[in-house]
């Protein structure tokens, strides 16, 4: 590659090497590094289901144990909203009004999602403002027809010198329509807080945003903290951070050349796995994490927030387990009976597969090998029915050196060229949404090096466009995926009123999303 000194000087700057950016066209070139699926995990294979009873139990032992502890919320937010708006943005660049009608478009191309945009248009949190803007910057709009109303409509949405919607980070988007005020995601996820990660009357949450859009979180908590604080009678701490620049990677194009932008390398963000290094940072004894765009009005808060404890109760109950064994395993002489409990706690409650050359190993390995499986950091992750929603789920994977272990995956992870790997993706019951409870300390209260359980080898290659141009980004092990590959698992069968995300304008439409 020949690299000019501008290119030079603009990897310099992101805090990146040459060396780093040729590795990274190098895995362009190569073989796709597919995830080896072994089964589904189901329930009562790997996804763990809990009656009414149970939950009560994990709920109150939770709430008992709360108050001793450091709880902390972490919420990934630096997305921006222009893939909410896909839908409006291509009707915006296709439609014509000169030559067809909105219904005549819309029955054209079969949209029922357009249809049933502009039908429900007026239950959207943003309407009333979106009219008020159109009214100000048209003083004729009373005589525009309803074409021509819908249409500026979806102009003012998108349109720079309009709202410009798209271009906005998604947590700071209009959500929630109440009677007297909207709603955005963030302000939503400080309510849902006060719920479950309030610790005596105070809650701590930690947001990933862009750099770009830092000073706009800032200025938005600044407005409505003292709100907050008085309606859930609860003190927020609230941090930000941002995404690494040297995490950031090389794009190229479809023939693996460096990708340019008026002759300028371009370079994107790796992905929500580059966002362990942020989660890293985070002192706790619980870390919830929740995406941004996943959340409620609060007619459903109760409900929800009685899952995120049960899971919190999960956690705290297997830790309890782990640290007790974990000082067993420094003890000067363990027995062969405290051996096979300790196998079979691993085995049966954290869902590890112990080597089946176990019980050839010396008494000196076999205490190395369960040290190595039991002082790992703990995550208790929500699983929702499969409803034929995009993302990962729960599976069985086989690694290179033959080890079996629970994993959420992605289906750009998946050889779907196999039919055997298609045929478990596509039988997967379950679907993960980003309903996790972290443990990150070990039995002495040190927090462990989360770096130090990713699977490097677990990266995986997308194609995206950038003004109309194809080009492929490379992105790191997700967090939740590969960067946690290492962490002992535990899936939980959670209901689907707890996935609730806003991946479409109209997902706002959906009952969750609507006051009344």
């Amino acid at each position: 590659m020949n690299f000019t000194p501008s290119d030079l000087e603009h990897i310099q700057s992101l805090g990146l090497s040459l060396e780093t950016i040729k590795k990274q066209i190098k895995t362009y070139k190569g073989s796709p590094n597919y995830i080896n699926l072994s089964a589904s995990a189901k329930i009562g294979n790997g996804i763990l289901k809990l009656s009414e009873s149970d939950w009560n139990d994990f709920i109150n032992y939770y709430d008992d144990e709360k108050n001793a502890l450091k709880v902390v919320k972490f919420t990934p937010a630096s997305g921006a909203a222009s893939r909410m708006f896909k839908l409006l943005q291509e009707f915006l660049s296709k439609y014509d009004p000169q030559k067809e009608t909105i219904n005549s478009y819309i029955n054209k191309n079969k949209s029922v999602e357009l249809f049933l945009f502009f039908v429900t248009i007026e239950k959207l949190p943003f309407h009333d403002e979106v009219v008020d803007k159109m009214q100000l910057m048209m003083p004729d709009y009373d005589l525009l027809n309803l074409d021509q109303k819908r249409l500026l409509f979806v102009k003012s949405i998108l349109e720079e010198d309009y709202l410009n919607y798209s271009n906005i980070p998604k947590g700071l988007l209009p959500f929630h329509q109440y009677q007297n005020h909207t709603s955005t995601a963030f302000e939503e996820h400080l309510f849902e807080a006060s719920k479950y990660a309030s610790v005596n009357g105070k809650a701590q949450l930690h947001f990933t945003v862009s750099k770009a859009h830092l000073e706009q979180f800032k200025t938005k908590w600044a407005a409505i903290q003292s709100i907050v604080e008085s309606k859930t009678n609860t003190k927020f701490k609230i941090s930000f951070s941002c995404q690494e620049s040297n995490t950031n990677v090389l794009a190229v194009d479809l023939k693996n050349q460096p990708f340019r932008l008026n002759d300028k390398l371009f370079f994107r963000p790796s992905g929500h796995g580059a966002l362990i290094k942020n989660l890293n940072q985070i002192d706790a004894n619980i870390i919830f994490i929740k995406n941004i765009d996943n959340v409620v009005v609060d007619r459903f808060l109760e409900r929800i927030s009685s899952y995120k404890k049960g899971l919190a109760g999960v956690l705290l109950k297997l830790q309890c387990q782990v640290f007790k064994y974990a000082k067993v395993l420094e003890s000067t002489e363990i027995s062969d009976v405290q051996i096979v409990e300790i196998v079979d706690f691993l085995t049966q409650k954290l869902n590890i597969c112990v080597s089946s050359e176990f019980n050839k190993y010396a008494y000196k390995y076999q205490i190395d090998y369960l040290k190595s499986k039991i002082n790992r950091p703990i995550r208790v992750c929500g699983m929702v029915e499969n409803e034929g929603e995009p993302g990962g789920g729960p599976f069985w994977v086989k690694a290179e050196n033959g080890e079996i272990s629970l994993q959420i995956v992605e289906a750009s992870q998946v050889n779907l060229k196999l039919s055997r790997q298609k045929t478990i993706l596509m039988n997967a019951t379950h679907f993960n949404p980003v309903d996790i409870v972290c443990g990150i300390k070990n039995y002495k209260g040190e927090t462990y090096d989360l770096k130090q359980f990713i699977d490097p080898k677990t990266y995986f290659i997308t194609k995206k466009s950038k003004y109309g141009k194809q080009l492929k980004t490379l992105e790191q092990p997700g967090l939740w995926n590969g960067s946690m590959a290492h962490w002992n698992t535990v899936f939980v069968e959670v209901p689907i009123i707890t996935f609730n995300p806003v991946k479409t304008v109209n997902d706002l439409l959906k009952f969750t999303h609507q006051a009344k």
